[in-house]
C-alpha cells in the first residue's frame, strides 16, 4: 500500500509540554490533536518514518544512520524539565541508506551523519503523534542552497520509499516569523496562507510543483518567512507526493499566525 506524505507544523519549541500534569495550552491543543491523529489517519501503520525538518541544513543532502540517535534540545529560555525530555525511537540505518542511494540515483551527492541529536522539530511532534517512540526514524538533512526545486527534486527521488512502509514527513510551520506575533499580524498571515494553499493544492501537479517553488512571489511570502528553512520541508513532502491530490488537512491560529498543514497522495 502506498503512503501518503506529510507536511506538518512542529510548534514553537517544546510547546505542547510546557506544564507538566496540566491540561494544554488551549492555544497549542487544536495542533496537538492534529499530531496526536497522524498515524491513525494513515491507511497502514507504517514500519518507519522519514523525516525533514527544518531544524537541520548541511551543504549535501545528509542521512542519519545513526541506531538510536539522542535529542537535540536547540531551543532557548524554556523550563528547565523541557531540557530533559525523551522520545527513545530506534534509527532507521537501512532506511537512510535506502534513501540516500535513491538520493544518488537522482543525482544529489549525499552524505551521513551517525552522532548528531534530533532537533526539536523531529522530537517534538513525535513525542504526540508517537507517543510510545514505537516507529524507527531516520532524519534527513535540507540542503544549504535552499534551492525549492532543488528540494521538491529531491521528494520526487525518494518517493519510492512510500511503496515501501515508509512514512515521509516535513516538519516545518507554513508561517515562521518570529519577530511578527498578534491580532495584528492574522490578516496578512491569512492572505500569505490562501495564496500558499491555493498554490499547494493546485490540482494539476506540475502546475503544484512550479507555483510552489514560486514560493516568493506569493503574497506577503518573506513577511511570512524572512529565511526560508520552515517551508523547505513542505517541497520535500510535496514532490514525494507525486501525482496525487493535494489537500490541507490541518489550519489554525497561534501567535496570531495561520498555520496550515498538508497530505500529498
Amino acid at each position: 500500500m502506498t503512503l501518503p506524505t506529510l507536511f506538518v507544523p512542529h510548534g514553537g519549541g517544546p510547546c505542547f509540554f510546557l506544564n507538566p500534569g496540566q491540561a494544554p495550552d488551549p492555544m497549542w491543543r487544536p495542533m496537538q490533536d492534529y499530531l496526536a491523529g497522524l498515524i491513525a489517519s494513515l491507511p497502514e501503520r507504517p514500519r518507519a518514518i522519514l523525516m525533514i525538518s527544518g531544524h537541520w541544513e548541511a551543504h549535501r543532502p545528509t542521512v542519519h544512520v545513526g541506531e538510536a540517535p539522542s535529542l537535540l534540545y536547540d531551543y532557548y529560555g524554556f523550563p528547565e524539565h523541557t531540557y530533559h525530555l525523551r522520545w527513545d525511537a530506534a534509527g532507521a540505518p537501512d532506511v537512510a541508506r535506502r534513501a540516500a542511494a535513491l538520493l544518488q540515483g537522482a543525482g544529489f551527492a549525499t552524505a551521513e551523519e551517525a552522532t548528531r541529536g534530533w532537533d526539536h522539530g523531529v522530537f517534538i511532534p513525535m513525542m504526540v503523534a508517537v507517543p510510545e517512540a514505537d516507529i524507527p526514524l531516520v532524519q534527513i538533512s535540507l540542503d544549504r542552497s535552499l534551492d525549492p526545486a532543488a528540494h521538491i527534486a529531491m521528494g520526487r527521488a525518494l518517493a519510492p520509499l512510500r511503496d515501501e512502509g515508509v512514512l515521509i514527513i516535513g516538519s516545518g510551520m507554513s508561517f515562521h516569523n518570529l519577530r511578527a506575533r498578534g491580532a495584528s499580524v492574522t490578516p496578512i498571515a491569512d492572505e500569505w496562507d490562501a495564496a500558499l494553499t491555493a498554490a499547494v493544492t493546485e490540482p494539476d501537479p506540475a502546475m503544484r510543483a512550479e507555483r510552489v517553488a514560486a514560493w516568493e512571489h506569493l503574497p506577503h511570502a518573506r513577511f511570512a518567512h524572512p529565511e526560508a528553512e520552515h517551508l523547505l520541508p513542505l517541497m520535500v513532502a510535496l514532490g514525494a507526493g507525486g501525482d496525487g491530490p493535494a489537500v490541507r488537512d490541518y489550519r489554525d491560529v497561534v501567535m496570531g499566525w495561520v498555520v496550515s498543514g498538508y497530505r500529498f497522495g
